[in-house]
C-alpha cells in the first residue's frame, strides 16, 4: 500500500475527503519526525512506539574494491511494534 492508497482508504473509513486524510496523515507524520528530532518518543498504546536509535562510527568494506571505508555515526527511526499490533498481524486478525 502506498501513500495514495492509505489516503483514500482514510477517507473512506473515516468519512472524509481525501484531502483532509491527507492533511490528516501528512500532520501525523510531522508531529512524528518533530518529536524524534527532539528526542521524544511517540508511543501510540496497541500500536507501538517510534523512537531514535544511535548507530556508532564503524568500519566497512566497500564491496566493489574491498577497501576499508569509514561510517559515521549517526541517528535513525527505529518502530517496535506493540504487542496488540504484532498478534493481530501473527493471527491474521482486522
Amino acid at each position: 500500500m502506498n501513500k495514495a492508497e492509505l489516503i483514500d482508504k482514510v477517507a473512506k473509513d473515516a468519512g472524509v475527503t481525501k484531502t483532509q486524510a491527507n492533511d490528516a496523515l501528512d500532520s501525523f507524520t510531522n508531529a512524528v519526525i518533530a518529536a524524534l528530532k527532539k528526542g521524544d518518543r511517540v508511543t501510540l498504546v496497541g500500536f507501538g512506539t517510534f523512537s531514535v536509535s544511535e548507530r556508532s562510527a564503524r568500519n566497512g568494506r566497500n564491496p566493489q574494491t574491498g577497501e576499508v571505508i569509514k561510517i559515521k555515526a549517526r541517528k535513525v527511526p527505529k518502530f517496535k511494534a506493540g504487542k496488540e499490533f504484532s498478534g493481530k498481524i501473527a493471527s491474521g486478525k482486522k
